[in-house]
């Protein structure tokens, strides 16, 4: 396989490409252009979340049908969701530097993103060093439930619901927002291939 075509490869384009996508992204009226790095770390916590989200279902599938492949799928997608999960963080506190001049650690959504991080790494060591496709496919499964029963209940400060750049009326803006989401989510595929590939060898 070409170097050009290899899953790691194609991720580390993917990543450029979308750097280079965020730098053009649409002004916003109050934030200017600091609001980029807000579209940014919102593409990127999507891409984690549909990653973790991946992971369970593939993992409880695995579970019900008893197939390794989905097993193998589970086990990848956890690994790809924890590695943008953290990644996100630092955009969270890019964002929050240059939009709002100073860094909210306490804010609950952001505070329960670093204890998930936390939480997330040292699971996923744990799983791999247990080695067993059962444990790892159930607690992929687990995480993800927990994460979305947690978070559902969190008190919104600097993340107010609905969503503001849907509810914008922008459409340039969210026309730039679903490209980089896509994006996004092409990326975490490559990196999930690249897992994949491990877990094979």
């Amino acid at each position: 396989m070409s170097k050009l075509k290899s899953p790691l490869s194609l991720f580390l384009i993917s990543v450029i490409l979308i750097g280079l996508l965020a730098l053009f992204g649409p002004e916003e009226k109050e934030l200017g252009a600091n609001v980029r790095v807000v579209y940014l770390h919102g593409a990127w916590v999507l891409a984690a979340e549909v990653a973790f989200l991946a992971a369970g279902i593939a993992g409880l599938l695995a579970l019900v049908t008893k197939r390794d492949p989905l097993h193998n799928w589970s086990a990848a997608l956890g690994r790809t969701g924890i590695f943008f999960w953290v990644t996100y963080l630092p955009l969270s506190l890019w964002a929050m530097q240059t939009n709002w001049n100073g860094l909210f650690l306490v804010e609950p959504r952001f505070r329960l993103a670093l204890i998930f991080a936390v939480t997330g790494v040292l699971l996923q060591i744990g799983l791999w060093l247990v080695n067993m496709k059962w444990v790892t496919s159930l607690a992929n499964v687990i995480f993800i439930v927990a994460l979305r029963v947690i978070f559902a209940g969190a008190d919104n400060v600097m993340h107010p619901p609905p969503s503001p750049i849907f509810n914008s009326g922008n459409f340039a803006i969210i026309g730039f927002f679903l490209a980089l989401i896509l994006f996004s989510l092409l990326a975490a595929y490559f990196l999930t291939r690249v897992f994949l590939r491990t877990n094979s060898h």
